[in-house]
């Protein structure tokens, strides 16, 4: 019976390297007979239960109030607090309304994120069957502690990581775990000290399922202390990071607040030097710094998010926190699984060896069409050579899977790699439930993983019976005698020439399975490993792959051209990861082409930023090397985005810039941790997530670039004037409501302009590049000082004129706005004309513009507009001159736009 195991299971020990008798010593207990009650009840009170735990974060408040902790958020409560105490307050309802809607849709986000954890612990609650005090129980897994033996059969949730000790035809679907995309066959044998996670082949791992076989084995850790347990700790401890657009937005917001401040306080001490009275020269002030806050701002980027969310959706691509919509459009890396995203998930018979020549098989996935082609790309007919259809008759034949037609869509039922045998043999004519009525099955050998081979026994009627065999070249070829020509009659068998073959097809990244057959005699009804053991009769080869998908090696391709990285991170196998790499068209002149797990643990985090730029396939890589891999290319001012399925992946999920996980095949937790989640799998919809990412934050430099003109020139305005020491321009109240409405009528309209045509063809932006370039810095500038000389100009003429200053105020207003229009048609592109992208490919700003329009006429008009504020009705002539200043804008603004276009043409000739 057990012992008492007085202290944790050193962590240190190296289980799969361990025989079972010192699994048994260490852990103190009887692999036979199990625990004791009392012991295990004793175990219990020292190691807690078998479930993860994870960090408690701050409060349900704490996490509400940070989400105000913006500088551009500080600007805007101030600016909602100057218009209450100036008595608007509607306007400073909806200045704080727009703040706390960006609050609570923050707030909700970053609660969805922090159930990634939970969910992961939700994986591995289960019941489970245990031996204890020698009799079989089943108990809640949340009971197990080190020491309990455990009993596995197909179907059951692996309850905690244990140490296999009987193993009969065992395997377990991994991929969750380790990205594997075939269940993973498991054996009781000592493995070498060096054995990378996901070949530990005798250890079973707490949340993983067992897809078939049975096997007992000990627990030698549980809970925190599991492979899932750990990956729940990096998760915790991988960092949220900001976006590129969060970033740019809070530096320019800085920039921003200060700017205003030190002007607001300038203004104010000028006044004072010149003489004015104070509560004069704080209204001024206020003036100013109410004109320079773009109140509509955080609307603008909350819409624009919006507006991407719902064209990415279309897409195929669901958005799970808003910011991700831009970040995709700075991506600089896509770091991409294999299996279900770059390819099909299916996997599917291309070559078939049979006879003496090789047929190519077209067709993808598990939909039964196809043709054969021979060297040439000749059509064959299967049914013409004899060997050919022995071949696939075996592969169908010698298999537990089923094909299924359902709801317009075949999936399979079974081993993904037997499923690629029957679609196959069904492209040759031979239907499955046909073969299997014609030559029913007496019985079975499965397969094992120490013998590398499965085969059956069928009934040929008077014929007798026949046994088909499948399995690994190597085990079956030195089995073989002979082996079927074309014409289906036995010959001599080549064996190195096979070889060669199955070794070529090996080296294309297929999976070679070898196929042989043995006639038995009627009377046997039983199959066991000795009727195998020789004689056989060699037929042929079948390589598989589960292949690239069409669309993505189109848009990787997209990617490539729009000068974003791809590389392929897989729990697959070196080989396979390789070819497909090669096939999507991810090879590049790196003389470092893939790098494989274990290549990774040797390099220290500088060397691994230097391999992780260069190489472009990493395979059978652990959940914490993904990790540092992230923050490898991170370290290199890189944007990244990372995509994944399993719980392997979340961690690096969370750490990505972008984190997107699989929709149909993903787990809870993948999508729990990511930030976007692709409703169809495929790598092709990451590429169209970009392109809308891209034109978000074109939307969104094209909005900035036309209100900050507004804001800076409605400053310098009231600058100018109290420089000049003559009335305010413009009213506070007046400011508020050219910022607001234009920001509505006008800027918003500029967040649905359609994609410019060459932007897939553009560089990544350079993420340490702000907002505003130099140029379009300069050109915010120049817009400025038209909007100052037009506005203040008028201002100051009229009132020569004969203007009151009633008047004047509202010709003033009317620039301000009648400028704005016009220079939001210069906005629809930051580098070509109004014409380039079509004047009339974006209606809304023709809708908002007349609705702009007809809303400063009933301001200058409108009694009640002129009490509420302080305009007058102005003559046809000032409306002239309005109409002046907007045409001179636009030109100007125009002219400079093509200056600078020859330029660039100049210097890219040069």
């Amino acid at each position: 019976m057990s012992r008492e195991l007085h202290h944790l299971p050193d962590a240190s020990h190296a289980w799969h390297e361990l025989p079972t008798e010192r699994v048994s010593e260490l852990l103190a207990t009887d692999l036979h007979a199990g625990l004791a009650a009392a012991e295990v009840g004793s175990r219990q009170k020292k190691f807690g239960p078998n479930r993860l735990t994870f960090k408690k974060g701050r409060s349900e408040w704490m996490r509400f109030l940070l989400q105000f902790h913006q500088p551009l958020l500080y600007v805007l409560l101030a600016a909602s607090v100057i218009t209450a105490v100036l008595g608007e307050w509607v306007d400073a309802s909806v200045i704080f309304g727009v703040v706390f809607l960006n609050a609570i849709v923050g707030y909700v986000q970053e609660a969805r994120a922090e159930k990634a954890i939970s969910a992961l612990a939700q994986m591995v609650v289960t019941a489970t069957t245990v031996r204890r005090d020698g009799r079989r129980q089943r108990v809640p897994s949340e009971t197990l502690v080190p020491g309990d033996v455990v009993l596995l059969e197909s179907g059951d949730k692996v309850p905690a990581d244990l140490r296999l000790f009987e193993v009969r035809d065992l395997q377990v679907d991994e991929s969750a775990l380790t990205g594997e995309s075939v269940p993973v066959a498991k054996h009781g044998n000592v493995l070498a000290l060096d054995t990378i996670l996901a070949e530990r082949g005798n250890l079973a791992f707490a949340g993983t399922l067992v897809t078939y076989g049975r096997a007992e084995g000990v627990v030698w850790a549980t809970g925190d202390r599991t492979e899932m347990g750990r990956i729940a700790w990096l998760i915790s401890e991988a960092t949220d990071l900001s976006t590129p657009l969060t970033r740019k937005i809070a530096h320019f917001s800085g920039i921003m607040l200060w700017t205003i401040l030190a002007l607001a306080v300038a203004t104010f001490a000028l006044g004072l030097w010149r003489g004015e009275s104070a509560f004069a020269m704080f209204m001024a002030a206020v003036a100013l710094a109410v004109g320079a806050i773009p109140e509509g701002l955080p609307a603008a980027v909350t819409i624009t998010l919006a507006i991407g969310v719902s064209r990415m959706a279309r897409r195929r691509a669901i958005i799970r926190k808003l910011p991700a919509v831009e970040t995709l459009g700075s991506t600089t890396v896509i770091c991409s699984d294999k299996t279900g995203t770059l390819t099909e998930n299916q996997m599917t018979v291309q070559a078939v060896f049979a006879g003496a020549s090789v047929c190519t098989v077209s067709g993808g996935g598990y939909e039964p069409r196809g043709e054969f082609l021979d060297a040439a790309a000749r059509r064959v007919d299967p049914a013409r050579r004899a060997a050919l259809m022995e071949c696939l008759r075996a592969g169908l034949l010698c298999n537990d899977a089923q094909l299924v037609h359902a709801k317009d869509r075949w999936t399979v039922q079974g081993d993904p790699t037997e499923a690629a045998l029957i679609v196959v043999a069904e492209k040759a004519g031979l239907a499955h439930a046909a073969a299997v009525e014609a030559l029913p099955r007496l019985d079975a050998i499965p397969f094992e993983s120490e013998h590398q081979y499965m085969a059956t026994l069928h009934d040929c009627g008077e014929r007798g019976h026949v046994i088909y065999i499948k399995g690994a070249v190597e085990r079956l070829l030195d089995r073989c005698t002979d082996a079927l020509d074309n014409s289906g009659a036995p010959a001599e068998i080549d064996r190195e020439s096979l070889r060669r073959t199955a070794d070529e097809l090996a080296a294309r990244g297929l999976r070679v399975l070898a196929f042989a057959r043995h006639l038995a005699p009627r009377e046997q009804r039983r199959l066991a490993h000795r009727h195998v053991a020789g004689g056989l009769t060699f037929l042929g080869l079948q390589g598989m792959i589960d292949p690239p998908r069409a669309q993505a090696m189109a848009a990787v391709r997209q990617c490539q051209q729009a000068g974003i990285a791809v590389k392929m991170i897989t729990g697959d196998h070196l080989l396979t990861a390789e070819a497909i790499a090669r096939r999507i068209g991810l090879a590049g002149a790196s003389a470092r082409f893939a790098v494989s797990g274990r290549d990774l643990e040797r390099l220290n985090d500088e060397q691994l930023a230097d391999v992780a730029a260069e190489a472009a396939v990493f395979a059978r890589v652990a959940p914490e090397q993904k990790l540092r891999l992230m923050r490898a290319l991170q370290s290199r001012d890189n944007v990244v985005a990372m995509t994944g399925d399993g719980v392997n992946d979340a961690p690096a999920l969370k750490q990505a810039d972008i984190g997107i996980a699989m929709g149909i095949t993903g787990t809870d937790v993948a999508k729990g941790a990511a930030d976007m989640i692709l409703t169809d799998d495929n790598f092709a919809s990451i590429e169209a997530a970009v392109e809308e990412g891209r034109n978000v934050f074109d939307n969104l430099t094209k909005f900035i670039v036309w209100t900050l003109p507004t804001n800076l020139g409605e400053g310098l305005v009231i600058l100018a004037a109290i420089v000049a020491g003559v009335a305010l321009p413009a009213l506070p109240v007046q400011i508020l409501w050219i910022n607001m409405m234009t920001a509505l009528l006008l800027g918003l309209t500029l967040v649905f302009e359609p994609k410019e045509r060459n932007l897939m063809q553009r560089p990544p932006r350079d993420p340490q590049r702000p907002i505003l370039t130099f140029a379009l810095f300069m050109r915010t500038g120049f817009v400025s000082l038209i909007l100052l000389a037009g506005a203040f100009g008028l201002f100051l003429w009229e009132q020569t004129r004969g203007a009151t200053l009633a008047e004047a105020r509202t010709i003033v207003v009317n620039t301000i706005v009648v400028v704005d229009i016009f220079y939001l048609f210069n906005c629809r592109s930051l580098r070509g004309s109004t014409l380039s992208v079509g004047f009339f490919s974006n209606p809304w700003v023709l809708w908002g513009s007349a609705a702009m329009l007809a809303a400063q006429l009933a301001l200058t008009y409108m009694p009640v507009m002129n009490r509420l504020f302080h305009t007058a009705p102005i003559t046809a002539e000032a409306w002239l001159h309005i109409l002046g200043v907007g045409l001179a804008a636009y030109a100007a603004v125009g002219t400079e736009k093509w200056i600078r276009a020859r330029a660039a043409q100049r210097r890219s000739q040069a």
